[in-house]
Parts: structure tokens; sequence; C-alpha cells
């Protein structure tokens, strides 16, 4: 349909026109007879200019009335102007209020989390987590794009579910009619019986962990994009991957430079993991890299760099603190918001120099055999500008229903895809068993119910061929993108421990 007024980011296209613009109050200033009010929309956040004498009465006094996030319209002609955002503004004829908003809880002051996220009703509404939003809505388009173009079915796994895929101990179990069920951990197991029907499928909902994990990958409820092949290997399921998670960022730096400029994100990197093929190395050969002491020698220099940010960091506050009482106004709105960006800097550092010396530690004494460990993951990307894909993963760490590699009974022909910058896993997947006497041994060795996978093993009955998948998580995808440093600001209402509400 077509609106009754003009959005925020179509103004550019409206030059010289007068528009009506509906919004919301992100932030005002002015002095004696002048207001610069920053509306935003949704869409986007343009300046409107507000000058007593080009305006009537009613207007003005709105216009001084208007607390932060109040809701009002304004009519008005739209001017170029290269220095806004957008690179226009609108010179106000009318201001009207819509809804005046009482005092805002969120300042432009430092918040902590505890409370940010006790208020993420409001808080998305900030730009930073505007920005990040749009990235995931582009993201998800992305991944709908690939699939579409590339001949697969979208396909809905069922939410609950009878039966476990990887055991029971991560899954939320209810009453269903007398009856156990769960929350789904993953739609793999039905996926793989519509790729029998259908060839190529990929299901696209949310999944659920009851992992007791506090660490700033994991969520309870979280969505996963998981394809099926029928007739893929091992090697054909790694470069689906790679194609998908290329296909994801180029969508992204191609249509989102305001929200990455407003994530302050280095495009360059993120353009540098766009480049294939990515690396492809055996668990044993990560196991020696990790291990080696090429990775102890960059984990020392990266604690010596990090160690004289801090030195340079602290000395600029001082210095800033030290000259506060002298500044003027505008230096001092600059002065306060450096330090809530060099306060942010220094606790990311902080954090940092606790856990470099226990990654170094645990990169030092990890053994074959065991499963890589988030800063496992972390510390192999660091040698890495693009995502990198382990593969052929001892079987005892994957899910019963891998396929074990032929040339080797200890290995499961299994593959994670681990995000460079220390993002660690966001693909996991691999070539699924076809033999049906052997998935049952499996499902015995996990002490899973033989009874909850007939249905499962009807596929091996009935035509088993080659086939192969994976989950690709897209709040960790969403997070590695946007170079965000905790999944909770990659959903709209994230849920994690202990967080029910909003």
């Amino acid at each position: 349909m077509t609106e009754p007024f003009t959005r925020v980011a179509a103004l550019p296209a409206h030059v010289g026109e007068t528009v009506t613009v509906n919004g919301w109050l992100y932030n005002g200033r002015g002095s004696k007879g002048l207001r610069f009010l920053e509306l935003r929309d949704g869409s986007g956040v343009v300046q409107v200019v507000v000058r007593e004498g080009d305006v009537d009465a009613g207007s003005w006094e709105a216009a001084e009335a208007l607390t932060q996030e109040s809701a009002f319209r304004v009519v008005g002609e739209v001017r170029a102007d290269e220095r806004q955002t957008g690179g226009v503004e609108v010179q106000a004829a009318s201001v009207e209020v819509l809804a005046l908003a009482e005092p805002y809880p969120i300042t432009p002051k430092e918040h902590g989390v505890e409370f940010l996220m006790d208020r993420r009703h409001l808080w998305m509404r900030s730009q930073r987590q505007w920005g990040a939003m749009r990235v995931r809505n582009r993201i998800i388009t992305a991944i709908h794009g690939y699939f579409q173009g590339e001949g697969y079915v979208q396909m809905d796994a069922p939410i609950l579910t009878g039966n476990a895929v990887e055991g029971t101990s991560t899954l939320f179990e209810l009453d269903y009619f007398d009856e156990p069920a769960y929350l789904t951990q993953s739609g793999q197991l039905h996926g793989e019986a519509m790729a029998m029907a259908h060839g190529k499928i990929y299901t696209f909902g949310p999944t659920f962990r009851a992992e007791k994990s506090k660490t700033r990958r994991h969520l309870t409820e979280f969505w996963m994009i998981e394809p099926e092949m029928a007739f893929y290997d091992l090697d054909m399921n790694m470069e689906v991957a790679e194609e998908l998670l290329v296909a994801i960022a180029e969508a992204v730096i191609a249509d989102c430079k305001p929200e990455l400029d407003i994530l302050g994100r280095d495009v360059d990197a993120l353009r540098r993991a766009t480049q294939t093929p990515f690396p492809r190395l055996t668990y044993t050969e990560a196991v020696d890299l990790l291990t080696s002491e090429e990775t102890q020698a960059m984990l020392d220099a990266e604690i010596a760099a990090l160690e004289e940010e801090r030195g340079g960091l602290e000395a600029e506050r001082d210095e800033n603190r030290a000259a506060y009482g002298q500044a003027k106004k505008g230096e001092k709105r600059r002065i306060d918001a450096r330090e809530i960006e060099i306060n942010v800097r220094l606790d990311e550092i902080e954090e940092a120099l606790r856990n470099l010396p226990q990654w170094k530690a645990s990169a030092r004494d990890f053994e074959w055999g065991a499963d890589l460990g988030g800063s496992d993951e972390t510390v192999l990307t660091r040698h890495f500008s693009t995502p990198v894909i382990v593969h052929r993963y001892p079987a005892a760490v994957k899910a019963f229903y891998m396929k074990r590699d032929p040339e080797d009974d200890r290995l499961a022909l299994g593959m994670d895809v681990l995000a460079p910058e220390g993002y660690g896993e966001i693909v996991g997947g691999g070539e699924r068993a076809t033999d049906l006497a052997f998935l049952r041994e499996q499902v015995a060795a996990h002490g899973l119910p033989e009874s909850a996978f007939d249905w499962y093993f009807d596929l091996r009955r009935y035509g088993s061929v080659p086939h192969a998948g994976f989950g690709l998580g897209l709040e960790r995808t969403v997070a590695w993108v946007c170079g965000l440093g905790h999944v909770r600001e990659t959903a709209p209402f994230p849920r994690l421990l202990g967080r029910l509400h909003p």
C-alpha cells in the first residue's frame, strides 16, 4: 500500500519536497529559537531542524516539550546535507506531539548489562541494537536466497518430539498428554526423512538446549538452519557450508553498510572472510596446531599488545578527566562520550587478560581424543582470517548418527566450521550413517530407547543412500557477522539461563 507519510530511509529520494515524517525522539538539543530533533522511525534516523520563526507557536511549544522517545509528527522540507546521516535533514514547517514520553530509563550514560537486559523491550530501540537486528534480518533473507537458488525445499521439523537427537541431558522435558516429550534440540532426524522425499531440503526453526551454561555463545532458545542432502558426502557437505557462509557475508557487506557502521564492524575483516576455499584441517591437524609453540607465541604477543593498549587508554582517560573542569559544554559532552567508549574497551581488555592465560594453558595441555572446547576453538581461529573447517573428529565426541571414517574407525565423518576472530563454531554437521545395524548399536550404546527411533530406522530399511547435512546457528552467525561480543544482542528477546523476562 501507499503510506500517507514518508519513511526516513526514503528521504534521500525526496530532496526539495515537503513530506510528513512520523517517529520518536532519539535525541534533542538546541538553543534559543532553534531546536535539533533526531527523529527515528525504525527505518533510520534523521535530523529535524525547528526554527521558532518558521513554525507556529503550537509547533514550537511541541518541539520544546518533546522528551526522549516521545512520539511526534513533522511536516517539512527535505534538504540535502552531506554532514548528516543519510545525507539529508528536514526543515520543519510544523511539529505535532503524538505521545509525550515519561522520563526514559535508558539515558546516554553507561548502563550495566543486567539493567539493559531487564529493559530489553526498550534497549532494542538503541542504534546498536537496531543495527544488529537489521543485519539479522538480512542474514535470514540471504540464507533463504541461497537455498532457494540452489533448488532446496524449505520444510518444517516438529518442535515437540518424542526422542532426543543427542541424548536427553540437555533437553527440556514436558508432559505431552501423560507421555514424556521434549522441546527439540535439532530438526536433523526429521530433516533426513524429508530429504529422502525431496532430495535437498532445509529447515529453519527454533531449537532448545537446557545446558546450564552462561558463556557468551549459549542461549537456551535459538534458531537453527539445517540442510539435509541425499547423495551427498562429507566433502560436498563442507562445500555447501562454505558457499552458504560466503553468501551471507557478501549480502550483509553489500546491503548493510549503515548498520555495520553503527556497530563499528571491521568490514575489511568480514570481507576477508569470504575468500575461498576455507582452510580444511583434520581434527588431528587442528590438535597439532593448537598445542604448537606457534600458538603459545601468538597468545603471548596478544597479551603484551593488550597490556600496552590498556596503559594507553588509562592515560587518555586520566588526561580527559584532568581537562574536564575547564572544558566548554560541547567538549565535556565529547569527554563523557569518550569515557564511556574507553571504559567499555577497558572492560573488554580486562576480560581478555583474564581469559588468555587460561586459554594458553588449555591449548598447551590439550590431548588428542577430547572435544574442542570454546576456548580451544577461539584460539584455533586466531590463526586464520577466514572460517576454518575442522573435520574427522574422534567418534566418541560426536553424535550417534555420524558415519565412521572407512580409513580409521576411531573417527567420525563430522565437521565443524569455526568462524574467525575468535567466534568459534557456527556450523556443525557431517555425513550420516547409513547402516541399520550400526545405528541400532549406537542407539543402545548411548542409552537411548530403540522404540523411539524405529521410524528413523525405516530410513535405512527403505532405500538407504549416502546423505549429509549440518546445522547453522543463526544467533552465533549474527554475532560473528556483526562483531558482537555476546549472543544476547543477537535476538530480539534472548532466553538465557536465569533470563525468561521480558
